[in-house]
């Protein structure tokens, strides 16, 4: 397909898109407020949003908490296998549905990005009342990492004692291809409702099959994506890749080399602290044979042990060795055409 004729049939998009436009859906909201609560099942928020809650506790006196944030069309299950490695170590994992995924309300609706933010602070300030004995660390896989790099940039909470990025979406308008951005925005304005699959992408999340299945018979498990959404997500990694700069260390941050969801191109040219020698380092360990999945690839255990190892002593060298020198040799090849 020549130039010419990609040029006309978007001129055709957009006209089509100005004559049809309308607003992305996002959620709506009780403007009603009261004092956020955190119970056994539930988290309640200062609107009234219900946020369900699961808790994995060690068989003994947990010496840290670890509160996680799921990915994009995930839930709070997600964390299940993770948070049983945890307990064994001494960790306990709390984990919720973020607004329109999971059992929350308005399930599939984008949120407003700010909503997401202020859930992942107020849960953290929550945990930390809850247990003010222990240390807590966020955890955010995905676009749970892209929350966390947004809530906590500049302003994170006194009682976070660490933040763990894994495979943070951190594909945003910045490093998209300028075609895709510009089907996205128009579609967006003009189908918001229309649903997509995402099959036929070639695109490999895990290299744990097994478990991927498991996902596809989930029901909680968003199979189908309003357009909207997916325009909702790129600005909230848009936000992400611009404020990673300012996320306050320690930080861990995880990636695979064989991520195909979020690009290296993406990763690549992201800030991340460390790089630059005069910058407050993060502790970035980047893992050959990891995919995005990183907490549920087949070489999972091999992730969650610097996970445990890193709660316990921030200073630490990784058990895998995949961070310092190894890290930096492989983000030079990783990087070099991205």
């Amino acid at each position: 397909m020549n130039t010419a004729l990609i040029r006309f049939l978007f001129a055709g998009l957009l006209l089509v898109g100005l004559a049809a436009c309308v607003l992305p859906r996002v959620q709506h909201y009780n403007d009603t407020m009261q004092t956020s609560i955190l119970n056994g099942s539930d988290a309640i928020m200062a609107d009234g949003y219900r946020l369900p809650v699961s808790t994995w506790s060690p068989p003994g006196e947990p010496q840290a908490v670890i509160l996680a944030l799921h990915g994009f069309n995930d839930y709070r299950n997600a964390f299940r296998e993770p948070a049983a490695y945890f307990a064994a170590h001494g960790i306990m994992t709390v984990a919720y549905d973020q607004r329109g995924f999971g059992a929350t309300d308005q399930h599939g609706v984008w949120p407003a990005q700010d909503r997401l933010q202020q859930d992942a602070v107020t849960v953290a300030k929550l945990l930390c009342k809850q247990y003010p004995q222990l240390p807590l660390f966020v955890l955010g896989e995905s676009m749970g990492g892209a929350v966390l790099i947004d809530a906590l940039n500049g302003s994170r909470p006194d009682c976070v004692a660490g933040t763990i990025l894994v495979a943070p979406a951190v594909w945003g308008w910045q490093t998209m291809p300028w075609w895709q951005a510009l089907t996205l925005r128009i579609a967006a304005h003009v189908l918001p409702a229309m649903t997509l699959t995402g099959e036929g992408l070639d695109i490999q999340p895990s290299d744990n099959i097994e478990m991927l299945r498991a996902l596809a018979r989930d029901p909680l498990v968003i199979k189908a994506t309003r357009i909207d959404a997916l325009y909702g997500i790129t600005n909230l990694m848009t936000a992400a890749f611009s404020n990673s700069s300012g996320l306050t260390p320690p930080v861990l941050l995880l990636y695979g080399e064989h991520d195909e969801i979020i690009p290296p191109a993406a990763f690549c040219h992201m800030s991340i602290p460390g790089m630059d020698p005069d910058a407050p380092a993060w502790q970035t360990a980047l893992y050959p044979d990891g995919y995005h999945m990183l907490l549920r690839d087949l070489q999972a255990q091999v992730v969650l042990r610097d996970i445990v190892a890193w709660v316990g002593d921030q200073q630490v060298t990784l058990p895998s060795g995949h961070d310092g020198v190894s890290a930096s040799a492989g983000l030079q090849r990783l990087c070099t055409d991205a």
